[in-house]
């Protein structure tokens, strides 16, 4: 009896370093670190206060729909709706605000419906057509671009929003979306927080309730899932409306920060997005990752694109080294990974 509890799998699956090394973002803190001590030695200013408060604040835009993102490749889909919804969500917010002449504040609470109805719509079309996702929000992601520029050159006249500063209750919601924090005699962007707070609640949500097991289920194996109860059309929708919920979020802030919008940005950021994702360690293939690793795949962006500003590197050349800085550092997290699986 005694022997064989000694010799009890359950036992050795439970060690501290077992699980450690099958965490999903250990290889891209292994490649952050890499990143980070690079970019340490290349660039003087890279370890100033102020430079990594830019770092983090880079991090922070990309890392704010890196996290739902992340859960929703997981969940065993894309969106490439994503970099063009977060410019939708803040159109909205501020045409709305300036047409009905309301409180921003209203405007801002239409933008979170209409991005959320968005996001259902992807998944409710995905469900029902049983279309790749890759098709469904190809097809959104064009039908936004569309409306993006066409309501705004309707509306305004011109393809940016009019000026919204001077309307009631802009001062508190730039105060939530878009405000400066000094800690120490360095400012730090809001967007840091909203960043941190969705990583908790996502990491939360996968290792703490019944609805984290439901999306590795469904990304793992959608017809298992659906044999054994798991409700795969609601945990799907409700995973793209987390994504919209992001792009509500980070559509806020862009306009908060800059007061006008231009309908034509976002265009290309759902690739940066799951680029952060897929280094954080989330799989193509679903069913795998974690809201913490696309936090540090975000991190690893972050300091990539500042790094080689801070590096006064030749500009002609920054998309060269911000490409090879990220496959290195997919490459590393791979590594990393192989030897965590064989050393089980």
């Amino acid at each position: 009896m005694s022997a064989a509890a000694t010799t009890d799998e359950r036992l050795l699956r439970t060690s501290p370093l077992r699980r450690l090394l099958g965490r999903p973002e250990l290889g891209s803190v292994v490649g952050a670190l890499a990143v980070f001590v690079f970019f340490a030695f290349a660039a003087d200013s890279f370890l100033r206060a102020a430079s990594l408060s830019t770092v983090l604040y880079a991090s922070s835009t990309i890392g704010i729909m890196a996290v739902p993102v992340a859960l929703l490749m997981i969940g065993g889909e894309f969106d490439l709706s994503a970099g063009v919804l977060v410019t939708s969500s803040a159109l909205i917010s501020s045409m709305f605000s300036y047409q009905m002449t309301a409180n921003v504040w209203v405007g801002v609470g239409v933008s979170l419906l209409v991005t959320l109805a968005i996001g259902a719509f992807n998944g409710f079309m995905l469900s029902r057509t049983r279309l790749p996702s890759f098709i469904i929000t190809l097809g959104t992601f064009l039908m936004l671009t569309g409306m993006n520029l066409g309501f705004t050159k309707l509306i305004s006249g011109t393809v940016s929003t009019k000026t919204i500063a001077d309307m009631e209750g802009f001062p508190s919601a730039r105060d939530v979306f878009a405000s400066t924090l000094t800690v120490g005699g360095v400012d730090f962007k809001i967007t840091i927080l909203w960043w941190i707070a969705l990583v908790a609640v996502a990491s939360w949500i996968l290792l703490r309730t019944r609805a984290g097991n439901w999306i590795f289920a469904v990304g793992g194996n959608q017809d298992a899932a659906r044999a054994v109860g798991v409700p795969v059309t609601a945990t799907k929708t409700g995973l793209y409306m987390g994504v919209a919920f992001g792009a509500w979020i980070a559509g806020q802030h862009l306009l908060f920060s800059y007061d006008v919008v231009q309908s034509g940005e976002g265009v290309g950021n759902e690739l940066i997005y799951i680029i952060a994702a897929v280094i954080g360690g989330c799989l193509i293939t679903g069913g795998y990752g974690s809201a913490v690793g696309s936090a540090v795949g975000a991190f690893i962006f972050g300091m990539t694109s500042k790094g080689i500003v801070f590096a006064e590197w030749n500009p002609d050349w920054f998309k060269f080294f911000l490409g090879a800085m990220l496959l290195l550092a997919t490459l590393l997290n791979a590594w990393v990974r192989k030897r965590a699986e064989a050393a089980k």
